[in-house]
């Protein structure tokens, strides 16, 4: 039998409660109770709907728990195959839920995002070298690989394996030369990654969404060029990406997708991962390609992120395509840091998550301090969220002050997204202080994208320094 992860209404339940938690509509969350305003309370169509209430979405959970209904799993896709029968209830109370608005002002729509930015800053492209951008993509792929193997372990099972191969603080690449067979067998590598992504087998840069997603949005941006729309972002996607390289969000907007939903409802139709960290990892082109103008990055940020990410996960592809642009023109990373929080709304969830992390990371000399308060914080959202992802990825950018290793290790140490924190990390530290040669890699990429296996980082880099200048 195919158990077909992320997309089955049964497997979706748990994660949407767990969202209307997080964003405002579940009893006890921030901002449950108050009072929508009149256009929360109305569709996409504009037609009216019910503001709910926290006591409706407690009803909804009660009614899924007495059915048989699970939780939302801490990492899994998928749940038993016995829950086949909780199918009908699933999708209606998946439909229940999203007639719910949150209270949060956390507005989606480009323009509204702009008005909630008062430090929003002004267009204008600035100059780079081609070496600068070079730099970001092999920043980008020595922290993705580094993260790859214990991509899932925990924060604890992380330290533990490195302290035991001597490598604490994280210096190099993971090993399993000379583990002790008893923490291999506590925190066993990412089965995937492990045959790629250690120290004793890395042969050029292995294939990893993290990477793939780059190449999607330069394949966008050469084909359909600067005015490319989210529906240009789609149809590459349905051309040139295979279902079975997507997860999560990306999942259930390419499901939306092909029964014949249209953007911006691919991203809100039954898809509790919408605040998840997909769109952040989709962004760093966007800023690449306007060298010194993150509004711009921003905004080609919001038209690839919309198509699959509402509220905080379009933020999140916002930040880090402002973050990136800043990079190829910055001379410190707190200045490129700013640049990406000056893209965020405030007020938001992830405005102030980013803030606090910044100021966590100016102020504590340890790391491993800075990283606790994170989990004091945010210990609570899954660990492919948005929120904490983005503030571990600003705090480890602040706290590493351009050191590139400092930078990328502090970002997997920490155990959430460490494959995708490391990555956005690697692309920002290394376009500003450059690549060591320790985390250089033979020039050749990996990937299952059409015209892209067997690429050097050298002709990416070229293509992108001159999408730059068009």
């Amino acid at each position: 039998m195919i158990r077909l992860t992320w997309v089955q209404p049964e497997d979706l339940v748990g994660h949407e409660l767990r969202q209307a938690t997080e964003d405002g509509r579940a009893p006890g969350a921030p901002g449950a109770g108050r009072p929508a305003s009149a256009e929360q309370t109305r569709d996409v169509g504009g037609t009216a709907r019910g503001a709910g209430t926290a006591d409706a979405v407690a009803e909804i959970a009660r009614r899924w728990r007495d059915a048989g209904g699970h939780e939302a799993p801490p990492r899994a896709g998928a749940s038993a195959p016995d829950a086949r029968h909780l199918r009908g209830l699933a999708e209606a109370l998946l439909d229940e839920l999203a007639a719910i608005p949150s209270p949060l002002d956390e507005p989606s729509e480009f323009d509204d995002i702009v008005a909630a930015c008062p430090a929003w800053p002004e267009p204008g492209r600035g100059i780079t070298s081609g070496e600068r951008v070079l730099n970001a993509w092999q920043g980008r792929a020595a922290g993705c690989v580094l993260g790859k193997p214990v991509e899932k372990i925990p924060r604890e099972g992380i330290r533990e394996i490195a302290e035991a191969t001597g490598n604490w603080p994280i210096s190099g690449w993971f090993t399993a030369v000379g583990l002790p067979p008893e923490v291999a067998g506590r925190w066993p590598w990412n089965r995937r990654s492990a045959v790629n992504s250690l120290a004793e087998n890395i042969d050029g840069v292995p294939e990893d969404d993290d990477l793939n997603y780059p190449l999607l949005a330069l394949t966008v941006l050469r084909r359909y060029g600067r005015a490319f729309t989210t529906e240009d972002v789609a149809q590459v996607w349905l051309d040139e990406l295979p279902a079975g390289r997507t997860f999560t969000a990306e999942r259930v907007a390419y499901r939306n997708l092909l029964q014949g939903l249209e953007p911006p409802e691919t991203a809100s139709f039954r898809n509790p991962f919408r605040e998840w960290i997909g769109a952040l990892i989709r962004a760093d082109v966007y800023g690449w390609t306007n060298p010194g103008d993150p509004a711009t990055a921003a905004e080609h940020a919001w038209r690839d992120a919309r198509l699959t990410h509402t509220a905080n996960g379009v933020y999140g592809a916002m930040f880090a395509a402002a973050l990136c642009a800043q990079s190829l023109v910055a001379s410190d990373v707190l200045e490129a840091v700013e640049a990406g929080i000056a893209v965020v709304p405030p007020a938001s969830r992830l405005g102030a998550a980013l803030r606090a992390a910044v100021d966590d990371a100016r102020s504590e000399p340890d790391f491993e301090r800075v990283i606790d308060r994170l989990y004091e914080r945010h210990g609570h959202l899954h660990w492919v969220h948005t929120i904490n992802n983005a503030a571990l990825i600003a705090a480890a950018l602040v706290h590493g002050k351009g050191d590139f290793t400092r930078s990328i290790a502090g970002a997997v140490a920490a155990g959430w997204d460490t494959d995708s924190a490391g990555a956005t990390v690697g692309s920002v530290a290394g376009a500003i202080s450059g690549v060591p040669d320790r985390w250089r890699m033979k020039n050749t990429l990996a990937s299952s994208l059409t015209g892209f296996d067997g690429i050097g980082l050298d002709e990416l880099g070229g293509w992108t320094h001159d999408l730059g200048f068009r």
